[in-house]
């Protein structure tokens, strides 16, 4: 497609603070002498958001002005550091950034409570993917008091992002009246990822799950699929990660669940619609130019779409790891897709 080569596909990243928090995006634009393909507008709402953006120092004089214009700044090399199996127990006093798939690694060995505390995570799994009824979830939540506050945390967000008035949630029974069935899974599969305690990896991995689960639901909708698998689409998005998370295999994890055959066809085969979107999203993390050309290609996506996509995906994962769970219920409406 023509407008594909007018309008490049961009790579974004995330990157952690010191202590290994996201806390900035870092992009990878394409080989160029010119920064006439990018897609300022997009980038520009990208540095709007509520983590500093950085580009590699060292691109060529014509691609800087242009970052430099839509609000993106020049990040030197020493100020970030490259980690690829395991977050460095001590960083170098300049070292400001921290890239790299780190968090990808196995995770520390559960002790004592952990070990209970991951069993229950994988019941919550299979009760959330079975669409259990409500006060079995509940029943479970009741014996992990952290799932529980971390629920109440995010709908009290929610419900102040949406302007509601009166008394805080306390309860899941007014949790699931202001979400809804849908959403509620929808945040009680993200909760599984954030604050994992004695889990180092837990912030990072909580924003690529809400990265890829964000950008395949909206690549789901601009190739066509209707409201029911844009919702799969997610789920594969979330998912997807759930044998990183608990540093087992995913058929294992994925065993005991209730889930379509479009949506394990997709997670262990990459296989049908879903599974084609889930190769988009994970060729971008790679930084493949030429499969997530083909890719796009075969869809078909422009780099447009590509772009508006990632970037509403960068800034839904923003409002979710930094606990605004309000603004990312309406980041669709109000992000970069229409910038």
């Amino acid at each position: 497609m023509t407008a594909l080569t007018a309008t490049p596909p961009v790579f974004l990243h995330s990157l952690s603070d010191r202590h290994g928090n996201p806390a900035a995006l870092l992009l990878d634009c394409p080989d160029a002498d010119s920064g006439a393909g990018l897609p300022v507008a997009i980038l520009g709402a990208l540095a709007g958001g509520s983590m500093p953006c950085y580009y590699r120092a060292g691109l060529a004089d014509a691609v800087a002005a242009v970052l430099d214009q839509a609000g993106w700044c020049a990040l030197a090399p020493d100020k970030l550091l490259h980690a690829a199996s395991a977050l460095p127990a001590e960083l170098a006093p300049g070292v400001q950034w921290i890239d790299g798939a780190w968090f990808l690694a196995p995770p520390p060995k559960p002790v004592g409570a952990q070990v209970a505390s991951r069993a229950l995570a994988l019941q919550l799994v299979q009760l959330v993917a079975a669409d259990a009824d409500t006060h079995e979830i509940e029943a479970l939540l009741r014996q992990d008091p952290t799932l529980s506050y971390h629920l109440l945390k995010l709908v009290n967000s929610l419900s102040a992002g949406m302007g509601a008035s009166g008394r805080r949630v306390t309860s899941f029974s007014q949790a699931i009246l202001i979400l809804g069935r849908s959403q509620l899974r929808r945040w009680l599969n993200l909760m599984l990822f954030s604050s994992r305690e004695g889990d180092r990896r837990s912030p990072m991995l909580l924003a690529r799950v809400s990265v890829r689960a964000r950008a395949m639901e909206l690549l789901a909708h601009d190739t066509g699929l209707n409201k029911t698998q844009q919702e799969m689409a997610f789920m594969v998005g979330m998912f997807s990660l759930l044998g990183v998370l608990f540093g087992v295999d995913l058929r294992d994890v994925l065993r005991p669940l209730t889930i379509s055959d479009a949506v394990q066809q997709a997670l262990l085969q990459q296989q049908g619609e879903l599974g084609q979107l889930l190769a988009v999203v994970e060729a971008a993390e790679r930084d493949d130019h030429a499969a997530l050309a083909q890719q796009l290609a075969a869809l078909p996506l422009d780099g447009d779409q590509f772009n508006r996509v990632m970037a509403d995906a960068y800034l839904w994962m923003q409002s979710v790891a930094l606990g605004k769970a309000g603004q990312a219920a309406h980041a669709s409406k109000t992000g970069a897709r229409h910038a």
